[in-house]
């Protein structure tokens, strides 16, 4: 990965001390009375402008609930998130999507590219539901491929893409519209050991170069050396996060 490459193609972030997003002793509960089932319990986190921070936890510990919430996926039970400076936990459906979309990009694990788009296609679609007035969304679409080193694979469909270059579509797919956070549930768990070192690189480096906040969910330690902070879940709620007092 180059960072000079991806440093000239990608506009910036303003670094800055305050939060990105912030969550404040929020909670998620499904159910009511003796059914009640606890995902997450009194989670406070900030997500901070050129960090990566690595959610870390054994399975049905609440680290997914805490990206979804997070992530405005989900509505916590209890608590505050803060995004743009203000708690959005109580907003109405109508005004979510917008913030998302602002705000948020998703890589997942299953790549979720359709299949029988192009690379090219699969990212300049996501950039026109980001942004139906996008005037030119498939140079767009064509930049980010080429910053994340896929020039040459553009017209490709995912069945033609190793499972490395799928996923560097899917984050090419999460910077359009240029949100300052990108959110990976799993992000590497279906990559070989290279493959994935190199997408963490690459996450790495949008962090460091351009000010993203990137959040990543995941069970491999391997990846913890390129993370700031590692947060620890356990039984729904934050055990630790290093360097800091939880």
């Amino acid at each position: 990965m180059n960072a000079l490459a991806l440093s000239d193609t990608l506009p910036g972030i303003a670094p800055a001390s305050a939060p990105l997003a912030r969550l404040v002793e929020t909670g998620k509960v499904y159910g009511t009375g003796e059914n009640a089932v606890t995902a997450l319990a009194g989670a406070s986190l900030d997500i901070l402008p050129g960090q990566v921070t690595l959610i870390e936890g054994p399975s049905g510990s609440g680290k997914t609930t805490l990206i979804s919430i997070l992530g405005l996926l989900l509505r916590p039970t209890s608590g505050q998130v803060w995004i743009e400076g203000r708690d959005v936990s109580r907003l109405g459906e109508r005004d979510l999507p917008g913030l998302r979309a602002r705000n948020f990009g998703f890589v997942f694990q299953g790549f979720n590219l359709f299949p029988a788009l192009t690379a090219l296609d699969n990212v300049a679609m996501a950039i026109q539901m980001k942004d139906p007035t996008a005037k030119n969304p498939r140079g767009e679409a064509r930049r980010l491929l080429e910053m994340v080193d896929l020039g040459s694979r553009v017209d490709h469909l995912p069945a033609d893409l190793s499972g490395g270059q799928k996923q560097r579509v899917a984050i090419a797919r999460a910077l359009g519209g240029n949100p300052p956070i990108l959110v990976g549930d799993e992000p590497t768990a279906a990559l070989d050991t290279k493959t994935a070192l190199s997408v963490m690189e690459l996450l790495r480096d949008l962090a460091t170069n351009r000010g993203r906040a990137v959040v990543v969910v995941t069970h491999d330690p391997r990846l913890e050396k390129y993370a700031d902070r590692v947060v620890k879940v356990e039984d729904g709620r934050v055990v630790s996060i290093s360097g800091e007092n939880v």
